[in-house]
């Protein structure tokens, strides 16, 4: 399974989110750090769930992480995280 759809799988598992986008934004970091070939290294997620809305921002950001898993984290480079409930 492609990292992406793990991240979608996931995410979807844990929060039930209304919205879920989920892109590989790895080819526009060619060259940079982190960058591997065949992509899979750098994520943009924006999701929105109603289990967000009590959270405050890192909070919301730890349970994204916790939700992914140390082993599927610790694959990614970068992260970038649009969060809300």
């Amino acid at each position: 399974m492609r990292v992406a759809e793990e991240i979608e799988t996931r995410l979807t598992a844990a929060f039930a989110p209304e919205n879920l986008e989920v892109v590989d934004d790895s080819e526009s970091h060619r060259g940079h750090a982190g960058h591997r070939e065949g992509g899979e290294t750098h994520f943009n997620v924006l999701i929105r769930a109603a289990v967000f809305k009590e959270m405050s921002r890192i909070e919301r950001h730890r349970a994204v992480h916790a939700a992914l898993g140390r082993d599927l984290v610790g694959r990614i480079h970068a992260l970038a995280l649009d969060i809300g409930g």
